[in-house]
């Protein structure tokens, strides 16, 4: 009889602990801060083949992606990808235009929502969604850069989110620098 009681005694211990646990969880769990915050990031991953000859293509392949790391969801997220002034980059990517048919879309495509004469800015917007959730990746995919360089170059490709809360733009992390000396074929001689 004795360990029953016991038995008893500890489980009263027991449920009062446990009580007491569940109140400090209880008021972590209101003392939390449950205000909605927007962290946006955006980023570059990309590969160059570089020849570094007269007369030979050079390419940089790559994606722009653009994480919701915050608790509030970005709406209308759009890009710009700049090219640097007078650049002899040539940009083309899986995107359409406005007055594309829109029986033909593609998935996963974005629209260029400026001029196709502008040949340094890409204004970009997904075709197939609408709102970036926390915690959520969108990605603008596969693009790619094509030069061939007559002399001597300095490029660089920036990467620009926007979105209803991002009117003013938010740079990306990282920007992609093409730089490069062409070497002159064997036989040829610098003029």
């Amino acid at each position: 009889m004795n360990s029953i009681h016991s038995l008893q005694r500890k489980m009263k211990e027991w449920k009062s602990v446990q009580s007491s646990q569940w109140n400090e969880v209880r008021d972590l769990i209101a003392a939390l801060d449950t205000s909605q915050s927007l962290n946006i990031v955006s980023f570059f991953t990309y590969s160059l083949n570089i020849t570094h000859a007269q007369g030979y293509d050079n390419y940089c392949l790559g994606s722009y992606h653009i994480k919701n790391i915050g608790t509030k969801p970005l709406i209308n997220p759009y890009i710009c990808i700049k090219l640097s002034d007078e650049s002899i980059l040539e940009f083309s990517g899986k995107y359409l235009y406005k007055n594309f048919q829109k029986s033909i879309r593609v998935a996963n495509a974005w629209e260029r929502l400026n001029e196709s004469t502008d040949k340094q800015e890409f204004w970009l917007r997904p075709t197939h969604t609408q709102i970036l959730n926390p915690f959520e990746t969108l990605t603008f995919p596969n693009f790619q850069i094509k030069w061939n360089p007559e002399d001597t170059y300095s490029e660089s490709i920036q990467g620009f989110t926007y979105g209803d809360e991002l009117s003013n733009g938010q740079n990306s992390l990282n920007t992609i620098h093409i730089n490069g000396s062409i070497q002159l074929r064997e036989g040829e001689e610098d003029e």
